[in-house]
Parts: structure tokens; sequence; C-alpha cells
């Protein structure tokens, strides 16, 4: 069994930034993929951003420039750092650990973007 609980959610101004974080805990697979996902009204939970156990970056091109995952694998923590924010940002953000055989999930945080 895995736990997620993220932090960092919350309302900002267009071209503010945000720094999300998921501290993750359980019995963690040595290989595994964490990640931010996003959820907006009315459409389906796409990918943010990613790192996987051997440093295999990925991101999202709506954010690619805009977004930095950083993960600490002592302290089973990953980070998504949101700079220049728009209001398509705005989303509840999942914070995600994937392995070979179970996805895991946070129970989400709600970034809002707006003036």
């Amino acid at each position: 069994q895995v736990h997620l609980v993220e932090s960092g959610g919350g309302l900002v101004q267009p071209g503010g930034s945000l720094t999300l974080s998921c501290a993750a805990s359980g019995n963690i697979a040595s290989f595994n993929v964490m990640g931010w996902y996003r959820q907006a009204p009315g459409k389906q939970r796409e990918l943010v951003a990613s790192i996987s156990t051997n440093a295999i970056f990925e991101y999202a091109d709506s954010v690619k420039g805009r977004c930095t995952i950083s993960k600490d694998t002592a302290k089973n923590t990953v980070s998504l750092q949101m700079n220049s924010l728009k209001r398509e940002d705005t989303a509840v953000y999942y914070c995600s650990l994937k392995t070979w055989s179970h996805d895991y999930w946070g129970q989400g945080t709600q970034v809002t973007v707006s003036s």
C-alpha cells in the first residue's frame, strides 16, 4: 500500500508561480514513475510531468518551458515548480506513483489561476 499526500495548491494570479509537493509513504517499489496529472472541468485527466527512477523526464507540450519536476529519492518526495501560470492551467492536480502492477493517486490539490 502506498499513500500520497499533495500540498502547495491554491489561488494564483496569471503570470504567477506555484510549487506543488507530494510525499509518498508505504511500500514503494524500487522502479517507479512519479508525476503530476491534472484534470480541468469538462476535460480528461492529463499528464503534466513525470520522472522515473532512472531519471527519465516527460512534460506535456502545454507546460514545457514553464514547469520543472524534481524528485528526492531518499525522502520519496516529488515537486512541480510551475511558472508563468495561465488561466488554462486551472485544474485539480494529482500526484501519482506508478509501478508495473499498480497505480497510486493522491487526493488532489486545486490550482486556480485567476485575477
